[in-house]
Parts: C-alpha cells; sequence; structure tokens
C-alpha cells in the first residue's frame, strides 16, 4: 500500500459501485467487495460494471475483491451498501472478521421487515462497540458515478468518526453534510421509497400532477408524524435526507420505487412490475415494516397503509385511492 486512506467497500450493486467512484476520485483506495465471485471477476475483467452501471469505467482506485478479508485488508473505515433485507445476515458475517477499531457506515436504506427495526438498531445489536452511521440523500447511483453535482448528509454516533467519514466523499462536486440524527436520516432515506411507490401506481394510474402534488406533501406529513414519534429531528427530515430524498425519488424515473408502483399502476402485478424493475425495490418490504409499526404505535399514516394494503391485501390501486379520498374532512394541521 501507498499510504493512501482505504475504505472496505462492501456491495458491488449500482449504488456501491457509484460511491466507490466518489471515494476514488478523491483519492480513497477502495476495496469493493460483491456476494458473487463471478460479478467480481467480470468487475476485474472488464473494469466496468455492465451490469448496473453499463458504459461507465471503473476508477483506477477501485479494487474488486471476492473475499471478506481482503475488503477489510488495511481498511480505515467500512462502508456497506447491500439490501437492507440482506442487512443483519451480513453484519453476522462481518463481526467475526472486522477488527474493533473500525466505525462501520452504511448506505442501504430500509427496515428489518420482520421486527421494524431501522439498521443502526441492527449494528448496535450485531457489532456493540463499533461507532456507526448512515448516508442518505437525492442521489441516483447513475448520476454519482458519471461525477455529476449532488449532496448527501452523513449522519452518526460519534462526530469525530463522521466527520472523517465525510471528508472521505466529501469534493469533486459532491458535498457530504454531517449531522448526528441517524434515526431521522434513517427514515427519510426509507419512507420515501414507501412514497414514491404511492407516487407510482397514482401517475400509473394517470391522475396526473395535482395528484402527484398531493400524495408527495401529505406524505411528507407522515413522515413527519412518525420521526417525531421516533425521536428525528424535524429539520433533518425538512432536509436532503428527507424532503430532497422525497422529491427526487418520486419524480424521476431513474428510482426503481417509482418504477414499480408506475407498473402497478398500468395493471401489473407485484411478481411482474419486480420482473420488470429487475432490482431490489426496497419500499415493497418497508412498506409491510411500517405498517406493523404504525400498527404498534396507534398512528395514522394513511397514504402508507394503502400502499401495504395493494402489495399485502390485493386491494385494488384504484379503490385505495378512493379509500383516501372519502376520509373525513380535517384540518391540514394539528397537535
Amino acid at each position: 500500500m501507498d499510504g493512501r486512506l482505504t475504505v472496505a467497500l462492501f456491495g458491488a450493486g449500482s449504488w456501491g459501485t457509484a460511491l466507490a467512484m466518489q471515494l476514488a476520485r478523491n483519492g480513497v483506495h477502495v476495496n469493493l467487495w460483491g456476494h458473487e465471485p463471478q460479478h467480481i471477476n467480470n468487475l476485474i475483467r472488464d473494469r466496468e460494471n455492465k451490469a448496473f452501471l453499463p458504459g461507465i469505467a471503473l476508477d483506477e482506485n477501485v479494487h474488486p475483491v471476492a473475499s471478506l478479508e481482503d475488503c477489510l485488508a488495511q481498511a480505515d473505515a467500512v462502508l456497506i451498501a447491500i439490501p437492507s433485507k440482506a442487512f443483519r445476515a451480513f453484519l453476522g458475517r462481518l463481526k467475526s472478521v472486522i477488527k474493533p477499531s473500525l466505525s462501520v457506515f452504511w448506505a442501504s436504506k430500509g427496515f428489518e421487515i420482520e421486527t421494524g427495526k431501522l439498521l443502526h438498531q441492527l449494528v448496535m445489536e450485531e457489532l456493540p462497540g463499533h461507532h456507526y452511521g448512515v448516508i442518505s440523500g437525492p442521489t441516483f447511483a447513475t448520476e454519482v458515478a458519471r461525477g455529476l453535482p449532488a449532496a448527501i448528509t452523513c449522519a452518526g454516533d460519534d462526530r469525530d468518526e463522521t466527520d472523517f467519514f465525510a471528508s472521505l466523499l466529501h469534493g469533486s462536486r459532491f458535498r457530504c453534510y454531517t449531522s448526528n440524527d441517524v434515526v431521522g436520516v434513517e427514515l427519510g432515506g426509507a419512507l420515501k421509497n414507501i412514497l414514491a411507490i404511492a407516487v407510482g401506481i397514482a401517475d400509473g394510474l394517470g391522475f396526473g400532477a395535482n395528484t402527484r402534488a398531493a400524495l408527495m406533501t401529505r406524505g411528507l406529513s407522515e413522515v413527519m408524524r412518525l420521526g417525531k414519534r421516533l425521536g428525528a429531528s424535524q429539520e433533518t427530515l425538512m432536509g436532503l435526507a428527507g424532503l430532497g430524498d422525497l422529491i427526487l425519488t418520486c419524480t424521476d424515473d431513474q428510482s426503481r420505487n417509482r418504477r414499480f408502483g408506475l407498473a402497478i399502476g398500468r395493471g401489473k402485478s407485484i411478481e411482474q412490475a419486480e420482473i420488470e424493475v429487475g432490482q431490489t425495490v426496497e419500499g415493497l418490504r418497508a412498506a409491510r415494516a411500517i405498517f406493523l409499526l404504525s400498527q404498534e404505535l396507534a398512528l395514522d399514516l394513511p397514504i402508507m397503509e394503502q400502499v401495504y394494503r395493494v402489495l399485502y391485501e390485493a386491494v385494488k390501486p384504484v379503490d385505495a385511492v378512493e379509500s383516501l379520498e372519502n376520509r373525513p374532512q380535517r384540518q391540514e394541521f394539528t397537535e
């Protein structure tokens, strides 16, 4: 090694590869791990992620590796970018090989479906003693990989470790703001996926711009309501990781959750919509976790509840919209 800082990055999909490219542009040495050996072999051979980011050459500072141990070699920090459904199981693998001194950050978005727990809770359970943090914000992988201007939030449990990790990403037209509100950043990143499905369904039904704006605004109100109950900062939810990511994910067809909703609104089955998207749809699983959590907290989240009922109770999309429209009149803002 030449003395440069090294990040062990786990997850060689589109988002993990894009983050590897951003780190590499800043002169960071990136060990990029993926769970499929053949995919890693392809990255090494092609110097391009043809499966998820075709047409973008890997930076010379990105080094695909096939084993956890090789990925962690001389690492100064850890970044995880794998689907939330596999997050706890991966932490279980990681804890046998990771050094106690390493901080663990993640770019994954979602919940543990069985428990409704946020990902930082899983890190605390599986990797006790490690400092941790999350990065999230209005960013599509392709644009980050290409080096287009973007901004993101990095929140962690320790200010020094958070500042350090943010400094690795910040630069080259990529602003990385810091925060100590891990819960708020996690909630914003997870809940916007559910709302993007709702907006996609409405657009697939042909309901137009007015409906889209109403769903996004009232959806944000639901995010704020749940965030307040769970201790998130309202400022965080109005920032990049909250409102910013919500706008991005609900309005641009690069969003897999929006595309998933569009397919359902146009009459596709859940299975057909997943196949059409071709990648993990985090909002599909997050909708179930949030419905169960809202029931436990006795919290009224009508838009997210109707998304759950469409996805898991076979409610027709048009009937879900009618259910929302037929709710009793009320004040817009209540205590």
